[in-house]
Parts: structure tokens; C-alpha cells; sequence
């Protein structure tokens, strides 16, 4: 990355050519976290997207009723989340469906009053298309200049949470607090090509409503908090069944990947390759966050990005085996952010 400085994120408020600013720049792309990797769309690529997107649209859609035991559902069976326009605020358990033969996952992003994904997909989508073609071709000062010309709002898109996750065929429940408000949901895990689900078209708008949902805050039976300087702590003695997880995060800081930290639940395979677990979940390495994810590997949920302070909550059936909670960032083991540990009957 040249001669970048790594920051704790923050909203740069003006963007200049000079090296500095190109660096505050760059620091906005983590906002949206449109992670692009090396395997940039190039023009010629763009019908394809655009035919992926009018086939999502030709899907057929999945009913979704709006609460089931007080559930907010959330299905996706292709580049898609089916799920209720709008919700209640407060406190909401979300059960997350991947129906999809890909690995997702949601992240909840509080835009600016009046923006929507509709700006997303034409004021930000070109950018990152445009300036991490140059960075990958090694063209990397220009690739950086080219983030001037995203919009000023953009500094200021905020990230909620939502769940980790999900390999194809699981679901995972999340819950986490949300005000009134208007936010975006978005998935970025890459297809084997490179193209972000969140370019191919994977957003929606939800409405959080004044009506309170009334639900209470969970009580976890294993606590679970993380913080760039201790990395994940928990108590690792857990027994089989249903368990819900509680997820403090302590502090939230931009790691060597422009990214802050959360907490992914993955069932590993007795042969699991734990160094190329390590990498996958690094979007800065070339076959990093891409699809196939790692055969060995199941990702069961938990609890995406958060702010410094917050806490949320992930429920997940736990059965005999080997287990590991991971970050998404790079060097997660000498960061204490890669803990294994084994559940017996």
C-alpha cells in the first residue's frame, strides 16, 4: 500500500491531491467497506453484471412474513435479502436464511439523511470500480486520487453491526439494538471473479420505525469481547445445545486491511487448513474474502462491525466438534483474534 499511514477511522471532511489526503481518502472507502480485491471487473465485464442483476430481479421471490416469534427474517437465495421493508426499533433478533450457494452475510449501514442505495450503486459503486482497476494494474497513486471523486457524505456512513458469516445453507440469528432511522443492508464478500456482492447489486433499504419492538435485551451465557489490544476474549468452556453469545466490543480501530474487527463462528473440519482459514478471511490478500470459501470451514454467524462500546448478540447450535471464533482481519493469530476450542459431549 506504498507509503500509507494507518489511522483509526475517521471522516475526512476534504480530499486534495497531496499524499495526505490521498490517505484520508483512501480511509473512506473503509466506511461502505466495498472491499475490492485484485480481481477487478473490467469494463467488458460490465453487461454481465448488469445480466447477474436482471436475473436476481427474475428470482423468485420467497414469502417472508415480518415476525416469526419475534424474529425479523431475513432470506437471500441468490444476490438478494428478502425481508421486510421496515421494522421496529429497539432491540430485534434477525434470523438470517442463506438459501444461496454462496457464503454472506449482512451489514447494517447508517447513511446520511436522504441518501439510499440507489446513491450507493451510482455515486460510490464507480469509484471503487474505477480507482482499484488503477491500484491493481500498480497504478497506485492514481488509483487513490481517483477516491476525490466520491461525495462528501460518504464520510459519514456509520457501521451497526449485523451478522458474521454464513456458509451456504445455514442460518444464524443476530440481535442488536437500532434506532429510528433510515439504513442500508449490504453484503461484500467477493464471487471467484472479484466482483463484490454489494456491486452486483446485493443492497436494501430498511426502515427502522418510532414504534419500539418491545423486546428486551438478551441474556448471553457466553460473554464474549473483543479490542485491538487483547483481541477475543471469552470463557472457551461451552457446553452443546442452543447458546447464545454475547459480543462487547471494547474499542473499534482500522487494522493493516483498512478494516475494523468482528466476530465470525466457524465450525472447522478435523483437517482444517487453519493458515489458509487465516488468509481467507483477510480481503487485502489476493484469495482473501473470495468465493469458494474454504472447504473445511463452516461459518455458522455472529456479530458483524460495531462501534466502540456496543454490544451484540449471536445465538448458534453448537454440537460436538472443533470450533473458532475469527476477526475479519489479517494476522488474527498473533493478534488473539483466531481462538479454537473444542466442545465434547
Amino acid at each position: 500500500m506504498g507509503n500509507i499511514n494507518y489511522i483509526y477511522k475517521g471522516h475526512p471532511k476534504e480530499i486534495t491531491k497531496t499524499n495526505t489526503n490521498i490517505m484520508k481518502t483512501f480511509m473512506i472507502l473503509i466506511k461502505l467497506r466495498l472491499h475490492f480485491s485484485v480481481y477487478i471487473v473490467l469494463l467488458c465485464c460490465i453487461p454481465i453484471i448488469q445480466s447477474c442483476k436482471s436475473e436476481k430481479k427474475q428470482t423468485e421471490i420467497i414469502t417472508v412474513d415480518e415476525e416469526i416469534e419475534n424474529v425479523v427474517e431475513i432470506v437471500t437465495t441468490n444476490m438478494d435479502f428478502q425481508m421486510p421493508d421496515s421494522i421496529s426499533s429497539g432491540w430485534n433478533t434477525f434470523r438470517y436464511k442463506n438459501l444461496s450457494p454462496q457464503t454472506h452475510f449482512f451489514l447494517v449501514d447508517k447513511y446520511p439523511e436522504g441518501k439510499t442505495s440507489e446513491d450507493t450503486e451510482k455515486l460510490v459503486a464507480p469509484v471503487f470500480d474505477s480507482a482499484m482497476k488503477l491500484i491493481m494494474e500498480g497504478k497506485t497513486d492514481e488509483g487513490y486520487a481517483e477516491f476525490a471523486k466520491l461525495p462528501e457524505w460518504f464520510a459519514d456512513v456509520i457501521f451497526l453491526g449485523g451478522s458474521g458469516l454464513l456458509s451456504p445453507g445455514q442460518h444464524g440469528e443476530t440481535t442488536m439494538k437500532l434506532d429510528p432511522g433510515n439504513y442500508i443492508i449490504e453484503c461484500y464478500v467477493k464471487m471467484s471473479n472479484g466482483v463484490f456482492h454489494t456491486s452486483m447489486g446485493m443492497t436494501k433499504d430498511l426502515v427502522v420505525t418510532e414504534t419500539n419492538s418491545g423486546n428486551e435485551e438478551l441474556k448471553a451465557e457466553i460473554e464474549v469481547s473483543i479490542s485491538s489490544t487483547a483481541g477475543i476474549e471469552f470463557n472457551d468452556t461451552i457446553a452443546t445445545g442452543k447458546r447464545i453469545f454475547s459480543v462487547y466490543y471494547k474499542d473499534q480501530i482500522a487494522h493493516e486491511n483498512f478494516v475494523g474487527h468482528d466476530i465470525n463462528l466457524v465450525k472447522l473440519a478435523d483437517n482444517a487448513d487453519l493458515e489458509n482459514l487465516e488468509n481467507w478471511m483477510n480481503w487485502a490478500d489476493p484469495n482473501g474474502l473470495i468465493e469458494p470459501a474454504p472447504s473445511d470451514a463452516t461459518f455458522l454467524g455472529g456479530v458483524n462491525d460495531m462501534p466502540a462500546g456496543s454490544k451484540g448478540y449471536f445465538t448458534a447450535n453448537m454440537v460436538p466438534g472443533r470450533y473458532a471464533l475469527i476477526s475479519e482481519v489479517p494476522n488474527t493469530t498473533s493478534k488473539n483474534m483466531f481462538k479454537i476450542f473444542s466442545i465434547t459431549d
